[in-house]
């Protein structure tokens, strides 16, 4: 009998419960506040055939478009952590490798979104905003956006 009193309490212990007055348990993944962009490698050429710069409310991050053999790839420029919830112009400038030419230049105002990395009541609290730098349309949505060809 007294086994069947305790698996309760020993189940809600062991995942982390709050039955008898603990603390939420947080889990320890470190976030920054930032804005990306990501993309696919493929839609700007060849291997390395283009240089992807984004700008971030005057900082500017600057990186080639990549292997067209990988699915996607990213950028982020860091955002201090007090940011709150603003908006921060964000400019997206693509050029050709080979010829120097502009591909893509595009501009957005981004409102940041709170994220809790570790959960509602947990820290850190940060603030984020993500793109895709498409070949035709600059900056959009990476909503939808397939990983493959």
């Amino acid at each position: 009998m007294r086994f069947i009193l305790l698996t309760p309490l020993l189940m809600a212990a062991l995942t982390g419960c709050s039955l008898l007055g603990q603390e939420t348990l947080c889990t320890q993944a470190d976030a920054d506040s930032q804005v990306s962009a990501v993309w696919r490698p493929a839609d700007f050429g060849a291997r390395e055939a283009a240089r992807i710069r984004l700008c971030v409310d005057g900082t500017c991050k600057e990186k080639t478009s990549g292997s067209a053999d990988d699915p996607i790839a990213m950028m982020s420029v860091r955002l201090p952590d007090d940011i709150g919830a603003s908006t921060v112009p964000v400019r997206l400038t693509v050029t050709s490798d080979m010829s120097g030419d502009t591909i893509v230049k595009d501009s957005i105002r981004a409102k940041l979104t709170e994220q809790h990395p570790n959960g509602a009541s947990c820290s850190p609290s940060v603030w984020t905003a993500t793109f895709r730098a498409h070949p035709e349309l600059g900056l959009t949505s990476p909503r939808g956006m397939k990983l493959q060809g």
